[in-house]
């Protein structure tokens, strides 16, 4: 559970009066030594505090909520590894020296705890001109000498009015730009200059008024957030996302730059809601392993409260589930930084690094020369003599077999074959060992490790249940085996059901027994890397360098093998073959002995 969850629910319980052990001294070690942000951890959040003038309206003011909320970022930015806030502008509603002065004070809380910027909104600056307006009570209090201590600040406009913010989260550097609500020209300018000098940051942009709600929803661009598109958006590919307050209600839209891209822009604005939005804030939670940001509004400050002496409009606006407000956004981001920042992939190994004593076998298919025609042989690379020999199934053409460059990012060579077998009629390609290839008989009892890299097309389209990975020759009945589903079946195979479940099934040399591990769904479109290790005792089956859920513990010592060909491509049934694999196969490597997960060869 989420620690903000956790909090609701203590908040929304009554107390009760609870008995507990005395902590342990390892549990007190833990308590003295809390958490910190985590610039590495793929998942981060950023902060987004829109309007909060009504809270600094002369005699009026209320700096309680803001304390609130700021108080709940300091606590919990461990917990969410909350890298940055940033306040969209609109501090106060008159911009006066007591209005600011207070503000300040408030904001003083977080200084040197949490990276945070605060841009000038229209209600900041009691002035209409642009970020050349010069002196002003905000730019006393707010402007860049506030943050020339902050690790994170990178410079401001020769104005004050304009700041650069670079954050390191999820393992990179991004930049964030805290725009005066009117920038002037020059101001423009130097925020160009900011990207072309952090050419590979990731941005995003930050400003007052950018974007309104038209009738459906939909962000559409104000006239000045029209200039700002059309001078410093749409040609800089690494905005990918702006943030304005100013409007309401608020809502958003995806437009596409001059690269063609998404760039996702946000209005975020709470201040006509009660209490003039109670520092509501917005939490975008950044997710580069799962490719999303999550995003939820809530009142820290109404979240706090005891649920029983809470009004109901504090009830009401603890958090906001609108369209606008509570969504999440698919995003490969590796994908749409690739054009200002194309990953560096790792070089192609040699076969020699990924070979030692212990390695039976090892194919790979970036060769000089290779061919795939009907007799074609793809070298064992541990010189071992288990050479394979490509052939063709029935109703199969050229196209059922070809070279391809697509591999995955942690494959030794960067190549794969590239399968197009299916059903109706059956079709496909094999590779063999030979019939005198020691692998062909090789029992494995002191443990082994087979790996392989696969990828399912996307669209996947057709009938491809039960089609083979890979599979030792021979029928399971032959081998004197009646613990399985069928005695035609092969002692050992890796297949794809239906549900696009791998299905891993043995039977083991030393016994009557048939575990049979089984994945997950595969995803379609992207590699995967699949090891198999036995360590002489039962098997375990990996995706990705993680352990799948179903792995039998049932003993499974050796393979029963026959003496048959071991095959990529396919499984037999019988010793014939229906359908070939469908999709990409990369290097596979046997090994002698159970390999831990950093030996595994991504």
């Amino acid at each position: 559970m989420e620690r903000r969850n956790l909090l609701r629910a203590a908040v929304a319980a009554p107390a009760v009066t609870m008995i507990t052990a005395a902590p342990t001294a390892n549990a007190l070690a833990a308590q003295a030594a809390p958490r910190r942000f985590d610039s590495t951890d793929p998942r981060f959040a950023v902060a987004v505090l829109p309007d909060t003038q009504y809270l600094f309206d002369a005699d009026s003011a209320d700096p309680a909520p803001l304390r609130a909320t700021l108080h709940y970022l300091l606590e919990q930015r461990a917990e969410d590894n909350i890298a940055f806030l940033t306040h969209l502008g609109d501090v106060t509603e008159h911009g006066t020296e007591q209005e600011i002065a207070l503000a300040g004070r408030t904001f003083s809380t977080i200084d040197g705890k949490l990276p945070y910027s605060v841009l000038a909104g229209n209600h900041d600056i009691r002035s209409s001109t642009d970020d050349q307006r010069g002196a002003s009570a905000y730019l006393d209090t707010f402007g860049p000498s506030r943050f020339a201590g902050d690790p994170t600040f990178a410079g401001a406009s020769p104005d004050g009015y304009n700041r650069a913010h670079l954050i390191r989260a999820a393992g990179r550097q991004w930049l964030i730009l805290a725009l005066d609500w009117r920038i002037s020209d020059g101001g423009i300018g130097w925020a160009q200059d900011v990207l072309r000098r952090h050419p590979t940051s990731p941005a995003i942009v930050t400003t007052h008024d950018l974007a309104y709600a038209g009738e459906s929803g939909e962000a559409v661009l104000s006239d000045n957030g029209r200039r700002l598109w059309d001078t410093l958006i749409k040609d800089n590919d690494q905005i990918f996302l702006t943030l304005n307050g100013h409007y309401w209600p608020p809502g958003r839209a995806v437009l596409r730059n001059a690269a063609g891209h998404d760039v996702h822009v946000h209005i975020t604005n709470y201040q006509d809601r009660y209490y003039g939005g109670a520092a509501m804030i917005r939490l975008y939670r950044f997710d580069l392993a799962r490719g999303r940001i999550d995003v939820e509004t809530f009142a820290p400050w109404f979240l706090a409260r005891d649920p029983r002496k809470r009004t109901p409009l504090e009830s009401e606006n603890i958090e906001l589930t609108g369209d606008a407000d509570r969504f999440s956004l698919e995003v490969d981001f590796a994908q749409r930084f690739a054009g200002f920042a194309p990953p560096a992939l790792p070089a192609p190994r040699p076969a020699a690094r990924v070979i030692d004593r212990r390695t039976v076998a090892y194919w790979r298919f970036d060769t000089a020369g290779q061919s795939v025609i009907d007799g074609a042989v793809i070298t064992d690379q541990t010189g071992n003599g288990n050479d394979l020999t490509v052939r063709r199934l029935a109703n199969s053409g050229p196209e059922t077999l070809r070279l391809s460059t697509d591999h995955h990012v942690g494959a030794p060579a960067h190549a794969s074959l590239r399968f197009d077998g299916g059903q109706g009629p059956d079709r496909g390609a094999i590779l063999h060992t030979g019939p005198g290839a020691a692998l062909n008989s090789m029992k494995f009892l002191d443990g082994y490790t087979i790996e392989t890299f696969i990828k399912l097309p996307d669209p996947f389209t057709g009938n491809h249940a039960w089609m083979g990975v890979f599979s030792w020759e021979g029928r399971s009945g032959d081998a004197g085996k009646q613990s399985g589903w069928s005695p035609l079946e092969p002692t050992c195979s890796l297949n794809l059901s239906p549900e696009r479940f791998l299905q891993y099934v043995l039977y083991s040399h030393i016994g009557d027994h048939n575990p049979t591990s089984w994945s997950h769904t595969l995803p379609v479109g992207t590699w995967q890397h699949v090891a198999i290790v036995n360590d002489g005792r039962r098997s375990t089956v990996w995706v990705n360098g993680s352990v799948i859920a179903r792995n039998p513990t049932q003993p499974a010592r050796g393979i029963a093998t026959l003496g048959r060909p071991f095959v990529i491509g396919a499984t037999s049934f019988d010793l014939r073959y229906g359908q070939g694999f469908y999709g990409w196969i990369g290097d596979v490597r046997i090994t002698g002995r159970p390999l831990r997960a950093d030996q595994f060869l991504t």
